[in-house]
C-alpha cells in the first residue's frame, strides 16, 4: 500500500522471500533477497507476464563470483563501501549473467547484507547471495541442501580485507567511476539524499544520526531522508535517530523509492548536485540530464551534509 515503503524491503521485512526460493521481479533489485539466501532475479515485463500466464519460466544456472572477505570494516566505513568498490574493481559489466556470492560475513547484519546483494546488479550481475548462516538469519529456516558446498568451484574468487577499505565514492555518470571519498573535498553539494532500497534502512538511519547528532545541516544544504519502510520509520522513531536527523535540519519523506528513479520529491535542477546513497547515478536519473549525482555509504552522506562538500567520515574524529 501506499507508504508501505520499497517493495525490496517490503518483500524481506515481511518474509514474503525465504532461504532456498527463487523469487522473480520486474525491477533489477531484486536480487537484494539474496541477503536470505533466496534466490532473486530481475525479469522484464515481457518475461515475467509469460510466466505468470504459464507458470513456468527458465533461467540458466550462472557461473559464481566468489567474494572472499577478511577483518572488520573501521569506522565509518560500511558495506556500500565495499559494494562501490567491487563496482569499481568489476565495471558495470564484470558479473553479467554471474552470481555474486559473499563469503567470509557470517557476522554480517542483514541491512548490509540487502545492501550488498542489491548493488550486484550494478556489475551486471543475475543474482547476489549469501549463505543463509549468521546471527542475521536466526529468524529464517534454510533447508538442509541450501549451504555451501564442500569443493566448489567459482569462476573467480577476489579476496577483499575489509580493514583496508576507505570511504568510497561513486562519481557521475556511472557507478564504476569509483574515487575514495577523501580526494573529492572540492565538490560541493546541494543536496543530500539517504535512502531507497540501498541504504534507507534503520541501521543506515542510525549511522548517519551518529555523526549528525547535535550538529546541523550546513547552510544551503537540502537534506533529505526517506526510510526504505513504513517498519524502519516507525522503528527510527522509536530510538531517537529520527528526530536527530530532524534536528540536524533533514527533511523526511514518504516511505518509498523518493526521488531515486526520478519521480518524487526531491528530484535534482539543472547544474545542483546531489549525493546519494542510492545505487545508479546515471544522467537524468534524480531528475535533469543536468544534474551530477554522487554515491556513497550513508555514513559519507552525513558527513558530506556536515561539512557541505563531499568529506571521507573518517576525517572527522571528535567533530
Amino acid at each position: 500500500d501506499m507508504g508501505a515503503g520499497v517493495c525490496h524491503q517490503v518483500m524481506i521485512e515481511e518474509g514474503l522471500v525465504q532461504p532456498g526460493q527463487i523469487a522473480l521481479g520486474t525491477d533489477s533489485h531484486a536480487t537484494s533477497y539474496g541477503a536470505v539466501g533466496c534466490l532473486g532475479v530481475g525479469m522484464g515485463t515481457g518475461d515475467m507476464a509469460l510466466t505468470l500466464a504459464t507458470g513456468r519460466t527458465w533461467l540458466k544456472a550462472p557461473e559464481t563470483i566468489r567474494v572472499l572477505a577478511q577483518g572488520r570494516f573501521r569506522p565509518n566505513v560500511s558495506a556500500k563501501d565495499l559494494s562501490l568498490y567491487l563496482c569499481g574493481l568489476l565495471g558495470l559489466d564484470g558479473a553479467t549473467y554471474q552470481a555474486v556470492e559473499f563469503h567470509g560475513m557470517d557476522w554480517l547484519d542483514l541491512d548490509s547484507r540487502i545492501t550488498l546483494c542489491g548493488m550486484t546488479t550494478e556489475v551486471g550481475a543475475k543474482a547476489g547471495l549469501f549463505p543463509p548462516v549468521g546471527e542475521a538469519l536466526q529468524g529464517y529456516a534454510a533447508p538442509e541442501w541450501l549451504r555451501v558446498q564442500e569443493g566448489a568451484t567459482y569462476a573467480r574468487t577476489i579476496e577483499v580485507d575489509l580493514a583496508a577499505l576507505s570511504p568510497l565514492v561513486a562519481v557521475p555518470p556511472e557507478v564504476d567511476h569509483v574515487r575514495p571519498a577523501s580526494e573529492l573535498s572540492n565538490i560541493k553539494v546541494d543536496q543530500v539524499f539517504i535512502g531507497t532500497c540501498t541504504n534507507g534502512r534503520l541501521s543506515d538511519l542510525q549511522a548517519a544520526a551518529r555523526i549528525l547528532r547535535g550538529h546541523k545541516v550546513a547552510q544551503g544544504v537540502r537534506m533529505l531522508v526517506i526510510p526504505a519502510s513504513h517498519k524502519v520509520m516507525r522503528a527510527a522513531l522509536a530510538d531517537g535517530a529520527l528526530a536527530t536527523l530532524l534536528d540536524a535540519g533533514a527533511t523526511l519523506g514518504t516511505p518509498g523509492c523518493g526521488p531515486c528513479i526520478g519521480r518524487h520529491m526531491g528530484v535534482i535542477g539543472a547544474g545542483e548536485v546531489c549525493f546519494s546513497t542510492a545505487n545508479r547515478n546515471f544522467r537524468g536519473r534524480m531528475g535533469s540530464p543536468e544534474g551530477l549525482i554522487y554515491l556513497g555509504s550513508p555514513e559519507t552522506a552525513a558527513a558530506t551534509a556536515l561539512r557541505g562538500v563531499i568529506t571521507d567520515p573518517t576525517t572527522l574524529g571528535g567533530e
